[in-house]
């Protein structure tokens, strides 16, 4: 550990959007010696009142006044997706480091936008692409590193869930394309890092969006439905280039509507070795990923865990530790006044693979 990090004053983080915000920011922030959360804004004030009571912290419904708190340095955008990219020009141009949610912004052009300003403010964004925080993720990322597949062949990447299956479940932002909602915005997003991060860069995009489920009933309403014109089926074909120059095909499968689905794989294949990453785990998408691995000739063999990327802690809610560690990169990024990886760099190739799959 730097003596910048030992003697550094934690991170004063105050949490803007109270779903996964109060979830799993806020956890993790306290578990990070680095951070400490002081604040938290919701717009409504009865949703504040309820996170102020059950956390112990302040909180404000005027998100001007939190940013003119001269005792906050740096603010978490968990909101949805819509506002997000308003409020965090707002956070750069009072000179707050962030932390965004993705999708960072509703197109390319707005992460771009962010990134300008970031840059001429001076300011560390990381954004939560926390994949590349759970640990059988960077095992797989070292064996790519490491050359295991000789002449990359084919990816093959299916994240088929089903959390929006039940057509019962009401109408949100998130049944919207134009507030960021659909399974590209929410799968996709985080898809398209690890692909980039793993393999490298894409194009040739090629895509077909559905939506199964049309219409959703109005909470608060009962009786009314409401149009759906979010998609909750993604199927997309893309070039990969690998960090040796070499092209790979790739086929990504997004759903958010399979019953039973088989959850989230990750299939390599290649002249020298056979990788496989995925967990069928419906109901935590970090808990219960295995890694596999064959060479020619060799049937799939379940690799061990590495235990030098374990993480120190882990909570229920599986989602709560690579944040955790992810957090603890900004810290430190921050503390040291260099980028942050991943931060808006990665954000903008990520958003302009989904602008480019919606056509």
């Amino acid at each position: 550990m730097s003596a910048t990090r030992a003697t550094a004053p934690p991170l004063r983080v105050a949490i803007a959007g109270l779903g996964f915000g109060e979830k799993v920011h806020l956890p993790a922030l306290r578990d990070c010696p680095a951070t400490e959360p002081v604040a938290l804004w919701h717009p409504r004030q009865q949703r504040l009142e309820a996170a102020c009571a059950s956390s112990g912290l302040p909180g404000s419904t005027d998100f001007e006044a939190l940013l003119s708190d001269p005792r906050i340095d740096a603010i978490v955008i968990a909101t949805p997706p819509a506002p997000r990219q308003a409020l965090a020009s707002a956070a750069l141009n009072a000179g707050k480091h962030l932390l965004l949610e993705k999708p960072v912004a509703l197109d390319a052009g707005g992460v771009e936008e962010l990134q300008r300003l970031a840059i001429q403010q001076r300011r560390c964004v990381a954004v939560d692409f926390e994949y590349r925080a759970v640990p059988l993720f960077q095992q797989l990322a070292s064996l790519l590193d490491e050359g295991v597949l000789g002449e990359p062949w084919l990816v093959k990447f299916d994240w088929l869930m089903g959390s929006r299956a039940d057509a019962s479940r009401p109408w949100s932002w998130y049944s919207q394309v134009e507030a960021g909602g659909g399974v590209l915005g929410s799968l996709g997003t985080h898809a398209f890092d690890i692909l980039h991060w793993l393999l490298g860069p894409s194009s040739g995009i090629q895509a077909r969006l559905s939506t199964a489920i049309r219409q959703r009933p109005l909470a608060g309403a009962p009786g009314t439905m409401a149009r759906v014109d979010a998609d909750d089926i993604a199927l997309i074909q893309l070039d990969l280039q690998d960090r040796w120059g070499r092209s790979v095909p790739g086929q990504l499968t997004l759903a958010s509507v399979t019953r039973q689905g088989r959850g989230c794989w990750l299939e390599l294949y290649g002249s020298e070795a056979t990788v496989v990453l995925g967990s069928s785990n419906q109901s935590d998408y970090v808990h219960g990923f295995q890694l596999w691995l064959a060479k020619p000739g060799e049937a799939l063999r379940p690799l061990e865990p590495s235990p030098e990327l374990a993480y120190t802690r882990t909570w229920e809610d599986g989602r709560i530790a690579p944040v955790r560690r992810l957090i603890g990169w900004w810290a430190e990024a921050i503390q040291q006044g260099r980028p942050m990886v991943p931060g808006l760099a990665e954000a903008v190739t990520s958003q302009r693979c989904c602008d480019l799959a919606r056509g």
